[in-house]
Protein backbone atom coordinates (compact mmCIF):
# COMPACT_ATOMS: atom_id res chain seq x y z
CA UNK A 1 0.00 0.00 0.00
CA UNK A 2 1.32 3.44 -0.91
CA UNK A 3 1.89 6.01 1.76
CA UNK A 4 1.03 9.56 0.79
CA UNK A 5 4.73 10.38 0.72
CA UNK A 6 5.48 7.42 -1.57
CA UNK A 7 2.59 8.40 -3.84
CA UNK A 8 3.89 11.97 -4.15
CA UNK A 9 7.45 10.80 -4.84
CA UNK A 10 6.45 9.09 -8.12
CA UNK A 11 5.89 10.84 -11.42
CA UNK A 12 2.98 9.73 -13.62
CA UNK A 13 4.95 7.05 -15.48
CA UNK A 14 6.24 5.76 -12.15
CA UNK A 15 2.71 5.42 -10.77
CA UNK A 16 1.58 3.76 -13.99
CA UNK A 17 4.40 1.22 -13.67
CA UNK A 18 3.30 0.37 -10.11
CA UNK A 19 -0.24 -0.21 -11.35
CA UNK A 20 0.84 -2.30 -14.34
CA UNK A 21 3.06 -4.50 -12.14
CA UNK A 22 0.22 -5.08 -9.72
CA UNK A 23 2.01 -3.47 -6.76
CA UNK A 24 -1.07 -1.30 -6.24
CA UNK A 25 -4.44 -1.03 -7.94
CA UNK A 26 -5.62 2.01 -9.85
CA UNK A 27 -8.41 2.30 -7.29
CA UNK A 28 -5.92 2.47 -4.44
CA UNK A 29 -3.92 5.13 -6.26
CA UNK A 30 -7.09 7.12 -6.91
CA UNK A 31 -8.12 6.94 -3.25
CA UNK A 32 -4.68 8.18 -2.27
CA UNK A 33 -5.00 11.04 -4.75
CA UNK A 34 -8.36 12.06 -3.28
CA UNK A 35 -6.80 12.16 0.17
CA UNK A 36 -3.77 14.08 -1.13
CA UNK A 37 -5.87 16.66 -2.97
CA UNK A 38 -8.06 17.22 0.07
CA UNK A 39 -5.02 17.57 2.31
CA UNK A 40 -3.29 20.32 0.33
CA UNK A 41 -6.41 22.04 -0.97
CA UNK A 42 -7.29 23.21 2.53
CA UNK A 43 -4.39 25.64 2.14
CA UNK A 44 -4.10 26.07 -1.63
CA UNK A 45 -7.77 26.52 -2.68
CA UNK A 46 -6.92 25.05 -6.06
CA UNK A 47 -9.96 22.80 -6.73
CA UNK A 48 -13.03 23.88 -8.69
CA UNK A 49 -15.03 20.59 -8.83
CA UNK A 50 -14.13 17.40 -6.93
CA UNK A 51 -12.18 15.44 -5.99
CA UNK A 52 -14.61 12.68 -6.83
CA UNK A 53 -14.93 9.36 -5.02
CA UNK A 54 -14.64 7.69 -8.41
CA UNK A 55 -12.71 9.12 -11.35
CA UNK A 56 -14.22 9.63 -14.77
CA UNK A 57 -13.99 6.65 -17.11
CA UNK A 58 -10.64 6.04 -18.76
CA UNK A 59 -8.84 3.35 -20.77
CA UNK A 60 -7.02 1.18 -18.20
CA UNK A 61 -4.71 -0.62 -20.65
CA UNK A 62 -3.10 2.56 -21.96
CA UNK A 63 0.17 4.28 -21.10
CA UNK A 64 -0.95 5.96 -17.86
CA UNK A 65 -3.08 3.01 -16.64
CA UNK A 66 -5.38 5.00 -14.35
CA UNK A 67 -3.00 7.65 -12.99
CA UNK A 68 -4.94 10.49 -11.30
CA UNK A 69 -5.28 13.67 -13.32
CA UNK A 70 -6.81 17.13 -12.97
CA UNK A 71 -8.35 19.41 -15.60
CA UNK A 72 -8.15 23.19 -15.73
CA UNK A 73 -11.67 24.61 -15.54
CA UNK A 74 -11.73 26.13 -19.03
CA UNK A 75 -11.57 25.11 -22.70
CA UNK A 76 -10.95 21.33 -22.59
CA UNK A 77 -14.07 19.74 -21.09
CA UNK A 78 -15.57 16.35 -20.17
CA UNK A 79 -19.16 15.37 -20.73
CA UNK A 80 -21.41 15.93 -17.73
CA UNK A 81 -19.02 17.93 -15.51
CA UNK A 82 -19.94 21.56 -14.69
CA UNK A 83 -17.39 24.03 -16.09
CA UNK A 84 -17.16 27.50 -14.55
CA UNK A 85 -14.29 29.26 -16.40
CA UNK A 86 -13.57 31.13 -13.14
CA UNK A 87 -16.56 33.33 -13.95
CA UNK A 88 -19.60 34.30 -11.84
CA UNK A 89 -21.76 34.19 -14.97
CA UNK A 90 -21.12 30.42 -14.90
CA UNK A 91 -21.41 29.97 -11.13
CA UNK A 92 -23.99 27.20 -11.65
CA UNK A 93 -21.78 25.56 -14.27
CA UNK A 94 -21.91 25.02 -18.01
CA UNK A 95 -22.39 21.32 -18.72
CA UNK A 96 -21.43 19.84 -22.08
CA UNK A 97 -23.05 16.67 -23.38
CA UNK A 98 -19.83 15.54 -25.04
CA UNK A 99 -16.09 15.41 -24.41
CA UNK A 100 -13.83 17.79 -26.22
CA UNK A 101 -11.38 15.99 -28.50
CA UNK A 102 -8.51 16.50 -26.08
CA UNK A 103 -10.55 15.17 -23.17
CA UNK A 104 -11.23 12.00 -25.16
CA UNK A 105 -7.50 11.67 -25.75
CA UNK A 106 -6.75 12.12 -22.06
CA UNK A 107 -9.19 9.27 -21.31
CA UNK A 108 -7.64 7.08 -24.01
CA UNK A 109 -4.19 7.78 -22.56
CA UNK A 110 -5.33 6.15 -19.32
CA UNK A 111 -5.64 9.33 -17.26
CA UNK A 112 -8.26 9.17 -14.50
CA UNK A 113 -9.84 12.61 -14.11
CA UNK A 114 -10.23 13.27 -10.40
CA UNK A 115 -11.01 17.01 -10.14
CA UNK A 116 -11.13 20.28 -12.03
CA UNK A 117 -8.92 23.20 -11.02
CA UNK A 118 -9.31 26.93 -10.55
CA UNK A 119 -8.51 29.47 -13.22
CA UNK A 120 -8.80 33.26 -13.22
CA UNK A 121 -11.91 34.54 -14.95
CA UNK A 122 -11.83 33.38 -18.57
CA UNK A 123 -8.08 32.71 -18.10
CA UNK A 124 -7.44 36.45 -18.49
CA UNK A 125 -4.96 36.99 -15.66
CA UNK A 126 -1.43 35.90 -14.82
CA UNK A 127 -2.59 35.28 -11.24
CA UNK A 128 -5.34 32.86 -10.22
CA UNK A 129 -7.57 35.02 -8.05
CA UNK A 130 -11.11 35.05 -9.47
CA UNK A 131 -14.03 36.55 -7.56
CA UNK A 132 -15.69 33.17 -8.10
CA UNK A 133 -13.99 30.92 -5.56
CA UNK A 134 -11.22 33.22 -4.37
CA UNK A 135 -7.43 33.10 -4.52
CA UNK A 136 -5.37 30.01 -5.24
CA UNK A 137 -2.15 29.96 -3.20
CA UNK A 138 1.39 28.97 -4.09
CA UNK A 139 2.56 25.81 -2.27
CA UNK A 140 6.08 27.28 -1.97
CA UNK A 141 4.73 30.27 -0.04
CA UNK A 142 0.96 30.49 0.55
CA UNK A 143 1.21 34.29 0.81
CA UNK A 144 2.14 34.30 -2.88
CA UNK A 145 0.33 33.43 -6.09
CA UNK A 146 1.11 30.34 -8.18
CA UNK A 147 0.53 32.69 -11.13
CA UNK A 148 -1.87 31.85 -13.92
CA UNK A 149 -3.86 31.22 -15.72
CA UNK A 150 -3.17 27.51 -15.07
CA UNK A 151 -2.58 28.27 -11.40
CA UNK A 152 -4.92 25.71 -9.87
CA UNK A 153 -3.44 22.80 -11.77
CA UNK A 154 0.12 23.98 -11.17
CA UNK A 155 -0.44 24.35 -7.42
CA UNK A 156 -1.75 20.78 -7.10
CA UNK A 157 1.01 19.25 -9.24
CA UNK A 158 3.74 21.15 -7.40
CA UNK A 159 2.27 20.10 -4.04
CA UNK A 160 2.44 16.42 -5.02
CA UNK A 161 -1.34 15.92 -5.05
CA UNK A 162 -1.22 14.73 -8.67
CA UNK A 163 1.74 13.99 -10.90
CA UNK A 164 0.50 15.97 -13.90
CA UNK A 165 -2.46 18.02 -14.99
CA UNK A 166 -4.12 19.80 -17.88
CA UNK A 167 -3.19 23.41 -18.62
CA UNK A 168 -3.55 25.84 -21.49
CA UNK A 169 -1.65 28.87 -22.67
CA UNK A 170 -2.81 32.04 -24.42
CA UNK A 171 0.07 34.31 -23.47
CA UNK A 172 2.23 32.17 -21.18
CA UNK A 173 -0.42 30.48 -19.03
CA UNK A 174 1.32 27.08 -19.02
CA UNK A 175 4.89 28.36 -18.70
CA UNK A 176 4.28 31.20 -16.22
CA UNK A 177 2.75 29.12 -13.38
CA UNK A 178 5.21 26.32 -14.16
CA UNK A 179 8.00 28.84 -13.56
CA UNK A 180 6.44 30.10 -10.33
CA UNK A 181 5.77 26.61 -8.91
CA UNK A 182 8.79 24.63 -10.12
CA UNK A 183 7.30 22.52 -12.93
CA UNK A 184 7.94 21.51 -16.51
CA UNK A 185 5.54 23.46 -18.71
CA UNK A 186 5.49 22.91 -22.47
CA UNK A 187 3.48 25.09 -24.85
CA UNK A 188 3.43 22.99 -28.02
CA UNK A 189 3.40 24.26 -31.58
CA UNK A 190 0.09 25.73 -32.71
CA UNK A 191 -1.97 22.86 -34.16
CA UNK A 192 -0.07 20.12 -32.30
CA UNK A 193 -2.94 19.60 -29.82
CA UNK A 194 -6.56 19.72 -31.10
CA UNK A 195 -9.01 22.34 -29.80
CA UNK A 196 -12.24 20.94 -31.26
CA UNK A 197 -14.98 20.26 -31.74
CA UNK A 198 -16.39 23.42 -30.13
CA UNK A 199 -13.86 25.90 -31.50
CA UNK A 200 -11.29 26.12 -34.28
CA UNK A 201 -9.00 28.55 -32.53
CA UNK A 202 -8.75 30.52 -29.28
CA UNK A 203 -7.81 34.21 -29.21
CA UNK A 204 -7.00 34.21 -32.95
CA UNK A 205 -4.57 31.30 -32.71
CA UNK A 206 -2.83 32.35 -29.49
CA UNK A 207 -4.51 29.74 -27.25
CA UNK A 208 -2.79 26.34 -27.01
CA UNK A 209 -3.73 23.26 -24.96
CA UNK A 210 -1.47 20.86 -23.06
CA UNK A 211 -0.27 20.25 -19.48
CA UNK A 212 2.20 20.78 -16.66
CA UNK A 213 4.31 17.93 -15.26
CA UNK A 214 7.05 17.39 -12.69
CA UNK A 215 9.37 15.49 -15.04
CA UNK A 216 10.43 15.82 -18.66
CA UNK A 217 9.71 12.17 -19.37
CA UNK A 218 6.07 12.61 -18.31
CA UNK A 219 5.84 15.64 -20.59
CA UNK A 220 7.19 13.66 -23.55
CA UNK A 221 4.98 10.62 -22.91
CA UNK A 222 1.86 12.77 -22.59
CA UNK A 223 2.68 14.66 -25.79
CA UNK A 224 2.99 11.32 -27.58
CA UNK A 225 -0.38 10.25 -26.19
CA UNK A 226 -2.52 13.29 -27.03
CA UNK A 227 -0.91 15.13 -29.97
CA UNK A 228 -1.90 14.78 -33.59
CA UNK A 229 -4.30 16.28 -36.09
CA UNK A 230 -8.07 15.93 -35.76
CA UNK A 231 -10.70 16.32 -38.50
CA UNK A 232 -11.91 19.88 -38.92
CA UNK A 233 -9.10 21.59 -37.03
CA UNK A 234 -8.08 25.00 -38.36
CA UNK A 235 -4.40 24.43 -37.61
CA UNK A 236 -2.30 21.30 -37.88
CA UNK A 237 1.28 20.25 -37.29
CA UNK A 238 3.27 17.48 -39.00
CA UNK A 239 3.92 14.35 -36.94
CA UNK A 240 7.31 14.00 -35.30
CA UNK A 241 10.09 11.95 -36.82
CA UNK A 242 9.92 9.54 -33.86
CA UNK A 243 8.03 9.35 -30.56
CA UNK A 244 8.92 12.22 -28.25
CA UNK A 245 9.72 9.76 -25.45
CA UNK A 246 12.38 8.20 -27.68
CA UNK A 247 14.08 11.58 -28.11
CA UNK A 248 15.13 11.49 -24.47
CA UNK A 249 17.22 8.35 -25.08
CA UNK A 250 19.18 9.66 -28.07
CA UNK A 251 22.89 10.52 -27.75
CA UNK A 252 23.60 14.19 -27.10
CA UNK A 253 24.20 16.28 -30.18
CA UNK A 254 25.68 19.79 -29.92
CA UNK A 255 23.13 22.55 -30.35
CA UNK A 256 23.44 26.24 -31.18
CA UNK A 257 21.71 28.15 -28.39
CA UNK A 258 21.11 31.90 -28.30
CA UNK A 259 20.55 33.48 -24.89
CA UNK A 260 18.89 36.83 -24.19
CA UNK A 261 18.38 38.76 -20.96
CA UNK A 262 17.49 42.11 -22.53
CA UNK A 263 14.77 44.22 -20.93
CA UNK A 264 12.20 43.67 -23.65
CA UNK A 265 9.32 45.17 -21.68
CA UNK A 266 11.41 47.95 -20.14
CA UNK A 267 11.14 46.28 -16.71
CA UNK A 268 14.24 45.43 -14.70
CA UNK A 269 15.04 41.73 -14.55
CA UNK A 270 15.49 40.46 -11.00
CA UNK A 271 19.17 39.71 -10.27
CA UNK A 272 18.22 36.25 -9.02
CA UNK A 273 16.53 35.50 -12.34
CA UNK A 274 19.58 36.73 -14.26
CA UNK A 275 21.80 34.45 -12.18
CA UNK A 276 19.63 31.42 -12.98
CA UNK A 277 19.66 32.18 -16.73
CA UNK A 278 23.43 32.60 -16.69
CA UNK A 279 23.89 29.39 -14.71
CA UNK A 280 21.67 27.56 -17.22
CA UNK A 281 23.73 28.93 -20.09
CA UNK A 282 26.86 27.63 -18.37
CA UNK A 283 25.26 24.22 -17.79
CA UNK A 284 24.41 24.02 -21.50
CA UNK A 285 28.00 24.91 -22.41
CA UNK A 286 29.24 22.17 -20.10
CA UNK A 287 26.93 19.77 -21.94
CA UNK A 288 28.78 20.56 -25.17
CA UNK A 289 26.45 23.14 -26.71
CA UNK A 290 27.42 26.44 -28.26
CA UNK A 291 25.80 29.24 -26.24
CA UNK A 292 26.08 32.90 -27.21
CA UNK A 293 24.16 36.09 -26.45
CA UNK A 294 21.91 37.04 -29.37
CA UNK A 295 18.33 38.13 -29.95
CA UNK A 296 15.88 38.54 -32.84
CA UNK A 297 14.93 42.05 -33.94
CA UNK A 298 11.44 42.17 -32.47
CA UNK A 299 9.54 45.20 -31.19
CA UNK A 300 7.96 44.42 -27.81
CA UNK A 301 5.69 47.47 -28.10
CA UNK A 302 4.42 46.44 -31.54
CA UNK A 303 3.76 42.91 -30.32
CA UNK A 304 2.05 44.20 -27.18
CA UNK A 305 -0.23 46.43 -29.23
CA UNK A 306 -1.13 43.55 -31.54
CA UNK A 307 -1.70 41.23 -28.61
CA UNK A 308 -3.93 43.79 -26.91
CA UNK A 309 -6.08 44.03 -30.04
CA UNK A 310 -6.58 40.28 -30.32
CA UNK A 311 -7.00 39.88 -26.52
CA UNK A 312 -9.77 42.47 -26.43
CA UNK A 313 -11.52 41.23 -29.56
CA UNK A 314 -11.43 37.67 -28.25
CA UNK A 315 -12.70 38.77 -24.84
CA UNK A 316 -15.61 40.64 -26.43
CA UNK A 317 -16.64 37.54 -28.38
CA UNK A 318 -16.35 35.27 -25.33
CA UNK A 319 -18.29 37.56 -22.99
CA UNK A 320 -21.10 38.07 -25.50
CA UNK A 321 -21.34 34.32 -26.20
CA UNK A 322 -21.40 33.35 -22.51
CA UNK A 323 -23.89 36.05 -21.55
CA UNK A 324 -26.22 34.86 -24.30
CA UNK A 325 -25.73 31.19 -23.37
CA UNK A 326 -26.71 31.67 -19.72
CA UNK A 327 -29.20 34.52 -20.24
CA UNK A 328 -27.40 37.20 -18.25
CA UNK A 329 -26.25 40.73 -18.89
CA UNK A 330 -22.55 41.44 -19.57
CA UNK A 331 -22.30 43.50 -16.38
CA UNK A 332 -20.31 43.65 -13.16
CA UNK A 333 -22.71 41.32 -11.39
CA UNK A 334 -21.52 38.55 -13.70
CA UNK A 335 -18.05 39.59 -14.95
CA UNK A 336 -15.00 41.21 -13.38
CA UNK A 337 -14.08 44.83 -14.10
CA UNK A 338 -11.06 44.19 -16.32
CA UNK A 339 -12.96 41.55 -18.30
CA UNK A 340 -15.65 44.11 -19.01
CA UNK A 341 -13.26 46.93 -19.93
CA UNK A 342 -11.41 44.60 -22.33
CA UNK A 343 -14.70 43.36 -23.81
CA UNK A 344 -15.87 46.95 -24.31
CA UNK A 345 -12.59 47.77 -26.03
CA UNK A 346 -12.95 44.65 -28.13
CA UNK A 347 -16.37 45.75 -29.34
CA UNK A 348 -14.67 48.79 -30.85
CA UNK A 349 -12.02 46.78 -32.72
CA UNK A 350 -12.49 47.04 -36.47
CA UNK A 351 -11.52 44.70 -39.27
CA UNK A 352 -8.75 47.16 -40.11
CA UNK A 353 -7.49 47.01 -36.52
CA UNK A 354 -7.37 43.22 -36.64
CA UNK A 355 -5.62 43.30 -40.00
CA UNK A 356 -2.95 45.60 -38.66
CA UNK A 357 -2.49 43.38 -35.60
CA UNK A 358 -2.05 40.34 -37.84
CA UNK A 359 0.47 42.30 -39.93
CA UNK A 360 2.50 43.12 -36.79
CA UNK A 361 2.49 39.48 -35.75
CA UNK A 362 3.56 38.46 -39.25
CA UNK A 363 6.50 40.88 -39.09
CA UNK A 364 7.61 39.42 -35.76
CA UNK A 365 7.09 35.84 -36.94
CA UNK A 366 9.26 36.41 -40.02
CA UNK A 367 11.98 38.04 -37.91
CA UNK A 368 11.99 35.19 -35.40
CA UNK A 369 12.00 32.55 -38.15
CA UNK A 370 14.97 34.24 -39.83
CA UNK A 371 16.78 34.46 -36.49
CA UNK A 372 16.12 30.81 -35.67
CA UNK A 373 17.69 29.84 -38.98
CA UNK A 374 21.00 30.32 -37.20
CA UNK A 375 20.05 28.77 -33.85
CA UNK A 376 18.44 25.59 -32.52
CA UNK A 377 17.15 27.09 -29.26
CA UNK A 378 16.52 30.49 -27.70
CA UNK A 379 17.12 30.73 -23.93
CA UNK A 380 15.42 33.52 -21.94
CA UNK A 381 13.84 34.03 -18.52
CA UNK A 382 10.31 32.69 -18.33
CA UNK A 383 9.41 35.39 -15.79
CA UNK A 384 11.62 38.35 -14.97
CA UNK A 385 10.69 38.15 -11.26
CA UNK A 386 9.98 35.36 -8.79
CA UNK A 387 6.49 34.70 -7.40
CA UNK A 388 4.20 37.68 -6.72
CA UNK A 389 2.30 38.40 -3.53
CA UNK A 390 -1.40 37.59 -3.65
CA UNK A 391 -3.34 40.56 -4.98
CA UNK A 392 -0.50 41.73 -7.21
CA UNK A 393 -2.77 41.62 -10.27
CA UNK A 394 -6.31 42.65 -9.30
CA UNK A 395 -8.58 41.66 -12.17
CA UNK A 396 -11.53 43.50 -10.59
CA UNK A 397 -9.79 46.87 -10.44
CA UNK A 398 -11.74 49.74 -12.00
CA UNK A 399 -8.79 52.00 -12.81
CA UNK A 400 -6.98 50.12 -15.60
CA UNK A 401 -7.85 50.71 -19.21
CA UNK A 402 -7.82 47.64 -21.47
CA UNK A 403 -4.32 48.54 -22.70
CA UNK A 404 -3.12 49.11 -19.12
CA UNK A 405 -4.47 45.75 -17.98
CA UNK A 406 -2.92 43.72 -20.80
CA UNK A 407 0.43 45.46 -20.26
CA UNK A 408 0.29 44.77 -16.52
CA UNK A 409 -0.52 41.10 -17.10
CA UNK A 410 2.28 40.55 -19.63
CA UNK A 411 5.10 42.83 -18.51
CA UNK A 412 6.66 40.33 -16.07
CA UNK A 413 6.71 37.73 -18.87
CA UNK A 414 7.80 39.56 -22.04
CA UNK A 415 9.37 36.52 -23.67
CA UNK A 416 6.29 34.29 -23.31
CA UNK A 417 3.65 35.84 -25.56
CA UNK A 418 6.12 35.87 -28.46
CA UNK A 419 5.58 32.12 -28.80
CA UNK A 420 1.80 32.36 -28.70
CA UNK A 421 1.85 34.88 -31.51
CA UNK A 422 4.40 33.08 -33.69
CA UNK A 423 2.90 29.67 -32.90
CA UNK A 424 6.30 28.13 -32.15
CA UNK A 425 6.87 25.81 -29.17
CA UNK A 426 8.47 26.84 -25.87
CA UNK A 427 9.06 25.13 -22.54
CA UNK A 428 9.66 26.23 -18.97
CA UNK A 429 12.45 24.27 -17.29
CA UNK A 430 12.47 24.67 -13.46
CA UNK A 431 16.23 24.76 -12.98
CA UNK A 432 16.67 27.45 -10.33
CA UNK A 433 15.60 29.05 -7.07
CA UNK A 434 15.64 32.54 -5.61
CA UNK A 435 17.54 33.45 -2.47
CA UNK A 436 14.24 32.94 -0.61
CA UNK A 437 13.90 29.42 -2.02
CA UNK A 438 11.17 30.20 -4.56
CA UNK A 439 11.29 28.47 -7.97
CA UNK A 440 12.79 30.26 -10.96
CA UNK A 441 12.39 28.75 -14.41
CA UNK A 442 13.99 29.46 -17.74
CA UNK A 443 12.28 29.34 -21.11
CA UNK A 444 13.67 27.44 -24.07
CA UNK A 445 12.06 28.30 -27.38
CA UNK A 446 12.49 26.54 -30.72
CA UNK A 447 11.38 26.91 -34.31
CA UNK A 448 7.99 25.61 -35.39
CA UNK A 449 7.45 21.84 -34.91
CA UNK A 450 10.73 21.37 -32.97
CA UNK A 451 9.33 20.08 -29.68
CA UNK A 452 11.79 17.20 -29.94
CA UNK A 453 14.73 19.60 -29.64
CA UNK A 454 13.14 21.29 -26.63
CA UNK A 455 12.51 18.01 -24.84
CA UNK A 456 16.03 16.70 -25.44
CA UNK A 457 17.58 19.87 -24.04
CA UNK A 458 15.16 19.98 -21.10
CA UNK A 459 16.01 16.37 -20.22
CA UNK A 460 19.70 17.19 -20.29
CA UNK A 461 19.12 20.09 -17.91
CA UNK A 462 17.03 17.86 -15.67
CA UNK A 463 20.10 15.67 -15.23
CA UNK A 464 22.59 18.54 -14.98
CA UNK A 465 20.50 20.76 -12.67
CA UNK A 466 17.99 18.35 -11.07
CA UNK A 467 14.92 19.70 -9.30
CA UNK A 468 12.85 16.75 -8.06
CA UNK A 469 14.48 16.82 -4.63
CA UNK A 470 13.11 20.32 -3.98
CA UNK A 471 9.78 20.28 -2.16
CA UNK A 472 7.52 23.26 -1.44
CA UNK A 473 6.30 24.15 2.04
CA UNK A 474 2.84 22.73 1.27
CA UNK A 475 3.50 19.23 -0.06
CA UNK A 476 1.87 15.84 0.39
CA UNK A 477 5.22 14.28 1.21
CA UNK A 478 5.86 16.58 4.14
CA UNK A 479 2.34 17.25 5.42
CA UNK A 480 1.48 13.58 5.85
CA UNK A 481 3.89 10.66 6.03
CA UNK A 482 1.66 8.03 7.64
CA UNK A 483 0.26 5.17 5.52
CA UNK A 484 -3.02 5.82 3.74
CA UNK A 485 -5.45 2.91 3.96
CA UNK A 486 -7.33 3.79 0.79
CA UNK A 487 -10.55 4.87 2.51
CA UNK A 488 -11.75 8.33 1.40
Amino acid sequence: MLTLAEYAAHDALGLAELIKRGDVTAGEVHATAVKAIGLVNETLNAVSEGPWERPLAYRPDSVFAGVPFVLKDILCHPAGVPMHFGCRALAKGLVFEHDSELMSRFRNAGLALTATTRTPELALNANTEPLLGGSTRNPWDPAKSPAGSSGGTSALVAAGAVALGHANDGGGSIRIPASRTGLVGLKPTRGRIPLGPDQQDVMFGNGIEFAVTRTVRDCAALLDAVSGNAPGEKFSAPPPERPYADELELPHQPLRIAVCTDRWSGREIDPGVLAVVEDTAQALRELGHTVEYASPEVSWEALLEAFTTTWCAGTASTVATLAEAVGCEPDHEHFEATTLVCAEAGMRVSAVDLGRAFDAVNTASRAVAEFMGGWDLFLTPTAITSAQELGGLDSDNTTDSAADWVRNVLSDFPFCSLYNQTGAPAINVPVGQSAEGLPIGVQLGADLYRESTLLRAAAQLENARPWRHRLPRVHVGTLAISPWNGTP
